[in-house]
């Protein structure tokens, strides 16, 4: 009953702790939006005087920006394959020497649950290949 008390009312922080969080968030926040507010004044600047260029240089700008783009694309994917590659590996090589990397244990109990499945659906194939031939 004791327990049933103290879940219902969570314990309370001393008032300078709140203070201490609220300051800090507002401080956070503020600078936050402080920095965003500078990108974006330095964005619209910056795309207002290199408009003129882009549009004298388009011609040449935009096919090397998309092949650029494209193989920047590339081997990025390429990266993360090969970094995701490596790290399967490295999980099946942990897990067939038995050092139980993460997630070992989900496994085994899908693989159980897989055998006990494949068992109890051959079994009703046999019950109704004998319902058949009678």
């Amino acid at each position: 009953m004791a327990d049933l008390q103290k879940s219902k009312h969570p314990r309370q922080q001393p008032r300078s702790h709140q203070v201490v969080k609220a300051t800090t968030a507002v401080t956070t926040g503020g600078s936050l939006l402080v920095v965003s507010s500078l990108t974006f004044t330095a964005t619209v600047i910056l795309l207002t005087v290199a408009t003129p260029l882009l549009i004298i240089f388009s011609p040449v700008i935009v096919p090397a920006v998309i092949t650029i783009y494209l193989l920047l694309m590339g081997f990025l994917a390429s990266g993360g394959f090969g970094v995701t590659g490596i790290t399967v590996m490295s999980w099946m090589y942990r897990y067939v020497t038995g050092r139980h990397p993460p997630g070992a244990e989900q496994l085994d109990q899908a693989g159980m649950k897989l055998v006990g499945k494949a068992r109890e659906m051959k079994e009703r194939g046999e019950q109704f290949g004998l319902q058949a031939a009678q």
